[in-house]
């Protein structure tokens, strides 16, 4: 079945490059599969982005309607997509226009897309691999979770090289994902993320307020913040590519974290919390009372000169997962750079 060009009219692009294909010969039932919206973010993504769609094609149990913002992209990315859409049997492929802001402007532009209506949604990077189960079994999770309170599955990822080696695995972290933790750290990556419809609602609404530093870290916090559920899965279902090009690198190295310890005493990781902080502020209403407490002591700590920094900074509750994570968050805060 040929791919279907939306009318420019329908607030998506001035020129009709959004594509749309309806899936076809599928069996009667596959209507009653559940519908994943996947937000995919691509920018000059040619060289992996083929591999990637590909394996969002053939996940298992579900619908999905694949919703591509490109943000500017020179190569043949594009034209990926357009190709993707002409057999696409999953549901519907769209191509819509980036801001142009960077990766996570790129993201935050399809949060806020009043229009994608689906029953779950996913984000998606343009050069991972996805294992077939990857959003099943997170869906099987989601439909545990009371539908009209926001709940987000995460989970560990496989580390592969350029050329698709193994090479090892992200950190599992051990303890329960939370409001006090998401504050100082973001444990998963938007690439493993996928949400119910409560959740994306309460993303929507928060996104449409303010920026954010990653999608990733920004859903952790709103979701744990108000008062949803976060399960954080030790399995991990997708292989997240490190290469030359990424934006955001491994984290399972002695190396790597040492590097983050780094950012909190050097001052970068102050900036960061400076931007969520903000955000936060003007979504309070959607915090719950005891996140509002959690985030007031942190503020406090951030004000505070030693010792009573460390005070505040022990009531508010906050936490790393690791130990030497806990002892650099301390030492920041110490020397004023929390």
């Amino acid at each position: 079945m040929p791919a279907q060009f939306m009318n420019p009219d329908e607030n998506v692009r001035s020129d009709p490059v959004a594509v749309r294909q309806d899936g076809a010969g599928a069996a009667a039932t596959a209507a009653d599969l559940p519908l994943v919206a996947v937000l995919m973010a691509v920018c000059n993504g040619e060289r992996f982005l083929a591999q990637q769609i590909r394996s969002i094609s053939l996940q298992k149990s579900v619908r999905v309607d694949l919703w591509v913002s490109d943000d500017g992209s020179r190569d043949a990315s594009t034209d990926i997509v357009r190709r993707v859409a002409e057999t696409w049997r999953l549901g519907r492929v769209r191509l819509v226009e980036g801001p142009q802001r960077g990766f996570a402007e790129n993201f935050r532009s399809l949060l806020v897309r009043a229009e994608i209506n689906a029953d779950y949604y996913a984000f998606c990077d343009q050069d991972d691999v996805w294992d077939d189960d990857k959003l099943a079994h997170a869906v099987s999770w989601l439909k545990t979770q009371a539908s009209d309170r926001p709940a987000l599955y995460c989970s560990r990822t496989r580390i592969i090289s350029a050329d698709g080696e193994t090479v090892g695995q992200s950190p599992l972290f051990p303890r329960a994902p939370s409001f006090r933790n998401a504050l100082v750290q973001s444990i998963a990556g938007g690439n493993t993320m996928v949400m119910n419809r409560a959740a994306r609602e309460l993303l929507l609404e928060a996104s449409r307020r303010t920026g954010f530093v990653s999608h990733d870290w920004w859903c952790y916090m709103l979701v744990s913040g108000a008062g949803g559920n976060v399960f954080y899965c030790p399995e991990p279902r997708i292989a997240y590519r490190q290469h030359e090009d990424n934006l955001v690198g491994q984290n399972n190295t002695w190396r790597a974290r040492m590097s983050r310890i780094g950012f909190l005493l050097r001052g970068r990781f102050r900036n960061w919390t400076d931007v969520n902080l903000a955000g936060l502020e003007v979504c309070r209403d959607l915090l719950t009372d005891d996140a509002r407490v959690a985030l007031n002591h942190f503020e406090d700590a951030r004000k505070r000169r030693f010792p009573g920094c460390l005070r505040s900074l022990r009531r508010s509750g906050v936490y790393r997962q690791t130990v030497f994570g806990e002892l650099g968050l301390y030492a920041a805060c110490a020397i004023g750079r929390l």
